[in-house]
């Protein structure tokens, strides 16, 4: 016992790092965190400074000059951001809707050891992770065989599966759910599908949470699904705007032009580089402050089917 207890007192004074690498440990992230935070709070400062100091100076940390025209300027703008944020919700919470169900279904099919087309399905999950068919037969399916042009759809169903989050399902699934469970469902007369949504979510819930933030975000922060397939402006969201605007400095001066405004008052007035950076704010708020809350699925996302010692 007391040999036991020396060995593990050594071992964990073996693995213990000294002071000098905790010191340099700490340097490199706090090094890392600052280059994270750091361009943030450039795009802030770009945000609340006037045009006349970003055209002077250049871009700040700490702004020259306070100015709140681009948050006005938005607020003026009301119907588009209100407009472009409703169309980002609905694709955000669709999206992550359907995609879990489809993700989760798939997954637990092909986990299923009795399943005869485990196999051939396991296989064409696999396959897309390593080759896929391209841009251009994507956009013709997407677009003219399925007809999903210039319709919500478009941003939807494209990122609605991947076959990394079916590979966690079925790893998840695999590794956490008793073949006993399932076998003692059937012979009460249950059904798959009430042995799934029964039995196989309830007790499911910690993959089902981390698909859904993985999907959250990807659909929230998605803009080139819109560039491939929308041209109708009234579908832009939040993210297909501010890509917009990055391209077309112009873009809300034409929306608000469209609304029997002067074109050219407009473009000479309005805050271009600062507008384009509250845009981004924006974007980037809900999400901040999100994700200290959801942080720990990340986490349990990429440990998922790992061996427990």
């Amino acid at each position: 016992m007391a040999a036991r207890t020396v060995y593990e007192s050594g071992l964990d004074k073996f693995n213990r790092p000294s002071k000098g690498v905790n010191i340099v440990f700490n340097l490199i992230f706090i090094l890392l965190a600052l280059v994270c935070v750091v361009p943030m709070l450039v795009v802030l400062s770009i945000s609340l400074s006037s045009e006349d100091s970003i055209r002077q100076t250049g871009y700040h940390i700490i702004p020259t000059a306070l100015s709140g025209d681009a948050y006005s300027y938005i607020a003026q703008q009301g119907t588009m951001i209100l407009r472009a944020l409703g169309i980002s919700a609905l694709v955000t919470i669709v999206g992550t809707v359907l995609g879990v169900l489809l993700t989760a279904s798939m997954g637990y099919v092909i986990s299923r050891p009795n399943y005869k087309l485990k196999g051939l399905l396991t296989w064409i999950v696999f396959i897309p992770m390593i080759f896929n068919g391209g841009l251009v037969s994507s956009y013709y399916i997407n677009a003219n065989l399925l007809g999903l042009k210039d319709t919500v759809w478009a941003l939807i169903l494209p990122l609605a599966v991947s076959s990394f989050n079916v590979i966690i399902c079925k790893t998840f699934f695999k590794s956490t759910i008793p073949d006993g469970l399932i076998e003692s469902a059937e012979i009460d007369g249950a059904g798959q599908l009430r042995i799934f949504f029964s039995i196989v979510l309830p007790i499911s819930l910690p993959v089902i949470a981390t698909i859904g933030l993985f999907l959250c975000f990807a659909y929230w922060n998605d803009w080139f699904q819109s560039m491939l397939y929308i041209n109708n402006q009234d579908l832009y969201s939040l993210q297909a705007l501010l890509n917009n605007l990055m391209s077309n400095v112009d873009a809300l001066a034409k929306n608000a032009a469209s609304m029997g405004v002067s074109y050219a008052m407009l473009a000479a007035t309005m805050p271009k580089e600062s507008a384009r950076m509250a845009v981004a704010i924006i974007i980037v708020l809900p999400v901040a402050f999100a994700y200290p809350f959801f942080q720990r699925y990340f986490i349990s996302g990429l440990t998922i089917g790992a061996v427990k010692g």
